[in-house]
Formats: structure tokens, C-alpha cells, sequence
């Protein structure tokens, strides 16, 4: 039997029941769609479909068609394809598909155009477009903390993936935009752990300075902590010299802190749209277990594990209990939580700032570094640093369509 293939392109403005219309009469003719494709853009229709069909039915499906399309006010085209042209879009199929999620306060068409850019240049091919966030303000003033995300979805196999990402981070670095490079593959798709350093993540400031601020020795606790942050000084080290200086300092200090302390922008959205799609949460931190604690209540997080500060006659004793939670051990505990709730690590998603939390990065299937210091963004392949914690989730894949439906 002779077979007819025949790309399909329908555009115009869009309203309920143009696909049911236009595939009633494929259907009429037992036509076989083999690809289908629909976008939306402010009630703008384009739709693609590629179909097969007997010879002696094509141009009876195009009469009829093109005389729907008249009816329904939309323009209709109708290109024929090769089946070599054909086999070779099945090939491509089989190819390496990548996903480009951009994320800023703005998005301007100088950010589009330069990841545009660098993705032609890597050969890779633009399979989808989509906005993952909602309505943008017509006046910037009116919402200054609004969020704009696009994500790009590709396919190729990139030329230099080490090169692109970190020309991405180039552009991320001059222009004021966060970009992330991800393969999409299973693991993407079905994320299960999300594990957050504490201190300047999930809150605004480094608990240990605010204790020591209590205590007196806020400049000297605040120089070695800062040093540590940037790696350049040991961990273990820095933090028994931090809680050393600690010593005196009354118990009850510790709840005022706790009830005062600056929760980073999107945690609550976050951790919300976190627990109701299923994810464990964990806080992994070189901080304190009181105020972890504290978090865990405030926002249902599943695992605090943290640094015990000792305490004798309602006072800090300048020394703590058990192990210190350092980098190594962020990235052990990590790989435990995941054991235990029969997570595969590829499945987890670790997110922090400091060097300390890079282990935990490196050892996650997706390692972020938020608002992070120089060193960590630079070894980090992800990072947010325009927005708020929620940007976590546009790494995920979520529209705010979604996220805001109950």
C-alpha cells in the first residue's frame, strides 16, 4: 500500500475543542498519528502532528481539514516528509536528552539569547521551551521579589559537557541569572531526598555568631567562621575554638535565638510542597541540634542531625558532646538516610553554602549551592544564587501551576 507521511501545523488563536476537531477527522480516515506536539502561549495555538496515511485518503483528510481550519479560524499547513527524513527523527530520539532550567528575579532576551547560544553551539537541539513560573509584573517595583523561571529541553549529545556547564556558569556569573545543566534521565524525574545545610540555607545567619554575640566574643567567633566557610581552615578545628570562646554563656539564650531566627526566603514553600509530593527532608548540619530541632517542628522536616552543645548548671561549658558533624560526616549521614529509607543516591538532592557541605554535594545525584561562597560555587555544578530556597523546586521540574494547586 502506498503510505503517505504528512506534518501537520495548525496556529491561531486557541479555545476549548480545536484538537478534538481536527483529530475527529484523522480519526474519520484511520489515520496514524506517529508524533504529536501542542503549545500554548497566552491563548495562542500551535499545534504539530505527524501522521500516515494510504495515499488515496491524503488529500480527502486535507480537503476536510483545511475546511475545519476555515470553521474553527485557524491556519493550517501541510507539509510532506520523506520516510528518510523520517528514520532519521527516530534516530535523534534515541540521542541524550538534557535539561536547561534558567531562573532570576527577570529573564530578558539577553539571558535567553545566551544560553541559546551556547546550546547551538554544543549541537544540541531545542526540543521544548516552557515557563515554569507564573504571571511577571508589568512594573519591576511592584514585585521585587518576584521569580522567573524558563526551561529549555534538549537533545544531543553535547560536544564538551565539562566545557558547557562551565561556560553556563560563566554566563550565570556575569549576568545575574542562575543556570543549571541537568541530563534527563530516570533519576531526575523521581528525586525522593532532599537533605539542607542550616546555617545561611535554611536561615539567614550563622547560628554560632549569634551565640557569640550573646556571649561578647562576637568578632572573634565571626573571624573564624568566615575563615572556615571560605576552607581555609580546617572545620573540626575552627569549631571547637568557636565553642570554646562559648563558655558562660547562659541556656535560655539559646530558645530567644531560636524564636528570632531569620528563616531564608521560600523555606516554608519549599518545605510545604516538599512533604505534599512525598520527599524525606533533612537538615545536615555544622550547627546546632537545638535549633535544627526548632526547624523540624516549624516545618516538618523528617531528620535533624547537628552538633550537641554540652550544658552544666543552665550554662554552656565551652565544650560539646559526641562527634562533629563536618563535611565528611554530612556526606556520611547523607548515604545512611538514603540506606535507610531505600533511597537510591542518585535519587538525593543535597543543598548548602559553605566548603563544608561540598562532600554532601558531590555525593548527592544533585548537589546545589545556595547564596554559597566563591570555592563552593565554583566546584559545585548547580547553584542558585538570584533567588530565594524555593528555586529548588523549578530544579525539579515544577511549575507553579502545580505548585499552588491543592
Amino acid at each position: 500500500m502506498d503510505i503517505e507521511l504528512i506534518l501537520i501545523n495548525i496556529s491561531g488563536s486557541d479555545r476549548p475543542g480545536v484538537t478534538s476537531a481536527l483529530t475527529e477527522i484523522l480519526a474519520k480516515y484511520d489515520a496514524r498519528i506517529l508524533d504529536i506536539g501542542q503549545a500554548d502561549i497566552h491563548h495562542y495555538l500551535s499545534l504539530g502532528i505527524l501522521i500516515s496515511t494510504s495515499g488515496r485518503c491524503s488529500g480527502d483528510i486535507m480537503k476536510d481539514l483545511l475546511f475545519k481550519a476555515y470553521e474553527l479560524n485557524v491556519r493550517i499547513r501541510f507539509t510532506p516528509i520523506t520516510e528518510q527524513e523520517y528514520n532519521d527523527w527516530v534516530q535523534r530520539q534515541g540521542k541524550n536528552r538534557w535539561i536547561i532550567t534558567t531562573l532570576g528575579r527577570r529573564l530578558s532576551a539577553r539571558h535567553i539569547a545566551l544560553v541559546s547560544a551556547e546550546i547551538a553551539e554544543q549541537g544540541l537541539n531545542i526540543d521544548s521551551i516552557q515557563r515554569l513560573t507564573g504571571r511577571m509584573p508589568l512594573n519591576e517595583d511592584d514585585e521585587p521579589l518576584s521569580k522567573s523561571c524558563v526551561e529549555f529541553s534538549v537533545r544531543g549529545n553535547p560536544r564538551d559537557v565539562a566545557a558547557m556547564q562551565r561556560r553556563f556558569m560563566q554566563i550565570s556569573a556575569e549576568n545575574g541569572f542562575d543556570i543549571s545543566l541537568q541530563q534527563d534521565n530516570l533519576f531526575r524525574r523521581c528525586r525522593r531526598l532532599v537533605c539542607f545545610d542550616m546555617d545561611s540555607t535554611l536561615i539567614e545567619t550563622e547560628v554560632i555568631d549569634e551565640l557569640a554575640e550573646r556571649a561578647g566574643v562576637g568578632d572573634q567567633v565571626r573571624a573564624i567562621t568566615e575563615r572556615a566557610m571560605r576552607g581555609e581552615i580546617d572545620f573540626c578545628e575552627s569549631f571547637k575554638e568557636r565553642v570554646a570562646l562559648l563558655k558562660g554563656l547562659d541556656e535560655s539564650v539559646m530558645q530567644e535565638i531560636a524564636e528570632n531566627l531569620p528563616i531564608t526566603e521560600g523555606v516554608g514553600r519549599l518545605m510545604e510542597v516538599l512533604k505534599r509530593t512525598g520527599y524525606k527532608t533533612a537538615i545536615l548540619s555544622g550547627g546546632f541540634t537545638y535549633f535544627g530541632n526548632y526547624l523540624k517542628r516549624k516545618f516538618g522536616i523528617d531528620y535533624v542531625y547537628a552538633n550537641e552543645l554540652e550544658i552544666a548548671d543552665g550554662k554552656l561549658t565551652g565544650r560539646y558532646v559526641g562527634d562533629i558533624v563536618d563535611g565528611k560526616r554530612k556526606a556520611e549521614l547523607l548515604r545512611i538516610i538514603a540506606q535507610v529509607e531505600n533511597i537510591n543516591i542518585a535519587q538525593t538532592i543535597a543543598v548548602g553554602d559553605g566548603a563544608n557541605d561540598l562532600p554532601m554535594l558531590a555525593t548527592a545525584g544533585l548537589g546545589i549551592a545556595f547564596h554559597a561562597k566563591p570555592k563552593v560555587k565554583q566546584t559545585a555544578k548547580q547553584s542558585i544564587s538570584t533567588i530565594g530556597i524555593d528555586g529548588v523546586l523549578y530544579f525539579l521540574g515544577f511549575k507553579d501551576s502545580f505548585i499552588t494547586a491543592q
